[in-house]
């Protein structure tokens, strides 16, 4: 028993020391560590460990640490683009966070650390001295499900007086949430930056959950704190579609809208993109621009049973005749889903409608889904 406490009195101190350190300005391992020619030094202070990686969106998957004689494992990249990059460490075989770097994000399931090279295209999403939108995270009373359901809401920085504004709707992906955009598409900063240089107009940025089986992401709604999942109910089925018009009526009802076509657009990646695909065509008089990110547009082997995905393209038809001002598609040329655009645009090409298109290199990635979001929102409202 004796040696027991003084084992536990011995790690409390330890633990002291640590918490110490971190307060007062000890010693601590920088990492990362941005160099003025843009390469990054990762560290990790872990002497007894045996092997360390890196793991992020720069290394080509994975990189050997090396383990310098103060026992700090230590990994420099080659120079990087300026952009928004994502890493974990993976020591003696477990995943690990940075522990230096308080930075994360979660996307689905996974949480990583990251950091951002400043410059081009990676300067929207930093948050500058710039007027600043706020952000409202709504509940809304969902009829067709019978609870209360949460999406997150931007209002700009002229958000104020009397005046209306318009309302882009922005959907996520697949296993995603109402939290994706803020969180791994920086959607506020990029839309404040953009609209404090006058690239973009003044809007509403209402951004949804596309699981309607979910009241809200994981950790915010009643259900507690489930394990995030992909393989949620009721996702790409119809009804997300089918309810969507509630989500219109609530914020038309509590924010200074133009609640018309002409004032209303609608986005998504992947899911989001399918789901902004069928609701435009589903609500021809609702939407004047549609922007489709990476969609999941596989129109000929769709879920079979609800009316959403029945005589898409006669639907489509009907949509372009009522008036697009803008159909803007966009994908990445290495993109899983790059050949079910290029489907769906032979389609539209065959019928004569009008569209935009937009690739990139890359494939179905976050990099690619926050540089559509700024070229897309320049284009709408104009």
């Amino acid at each position: 028993m004796k040696k027991i406490t003084v084992l536990a009195v011995a790690l409390m101190m330890s633990v002291a020391a640590m918490a110490q350190q971190a307060l007062w300005g000890g010693a601590m391992t920088v990492s990362p560590e941005i160099n003025p020619d843009n390469t990054v030094t990762f560290r990790l202070n872990a002497p007894k460990a045996r092997a360390v990686q890196v793991s992020g969106d720069f290394a080509n998957g994975v990189a050997n640490m090396v383990q310098n004689e103060r026992g700090v494992w230590e990994y420099t990249t080659e120079p990087l683009a300026p952009e928004l990059y994502s890493y974990t460490f993976t020591m003696d075989g477990v995943k690990i966070a940075d522990p230096s770097n308080v930075y994360q994000i979660r996307d689905v399931a996974s949480v990583t650390n990251y950091f951002i090279i400043g410059g081009g295209q990676a300067d929207l999403y930093l948050t500058k001295n710039v007027p600043h939108g706020s952000i409202h995270k709504d509940w809304y009373y969902s009829a067709s499900e019978d609870f209360t359901r949460r999406l997150t809401v931007y209002t700009p920085a002229a958000y104020d007086g009397k005046k209306r504004f318009p309302v882009l709707y922005l959907l996520h992906g697949i296993g995603g949430d109402e939290e994706a955009w803020m969180d791994l598409g920086r959607a506020s900063q990029i839309l404040d930056n953009l609209i404090a240089s006058g690239e973009a107009e003044p809007m509403i940025v209402v951004m949804t959950n596309g699981n309607i089986s979910q009241q809200a992401a994981p950790g915010y709604g009643p259900e507690g704190y489930p394990v995030p999942s992909m393989g949620l109910p009721k996702t790409m089925e119809g009804s997300f579609e089918a309810a969507f018009p509630e989500v219109v009526e609530f914020i038309d009802s509590n924010y200074r809208t133009i609640a018309k076509k002409s004032g209303r657009a609608i986005a998504g990646l992947s899911m989001g993109g399918f789901h902004s695909m069928h609701i435009s065509k589903e609500y021809p008089d609702m939407f004047n621009y549609v922007g489709l990110f990476s969609a999941a547009l596989n129109v000929n082997g769709q879920q079979e049973g609800s009316p959403i995905y029945q005589n898409v393209d006669q639907k489509v038809d009907t949509q372009f005749a009522k008036g697009v001002k803008l159909y803007w598609i966009a994908c990445g040329n290495t993109d899983f889903l790059i050949q079910n655009n290029r489907d769906f645009m032979k389609g539209l090409d065959a019928r004569g409608h009008d569209y935009i298109y937009y690739e990139t290199e890359g494939g179905h990635i976050w990099r690619n889904w926050r540089d559509y979001l700024s070229k897309f929102v320049p284009q709408i409202f104009k």
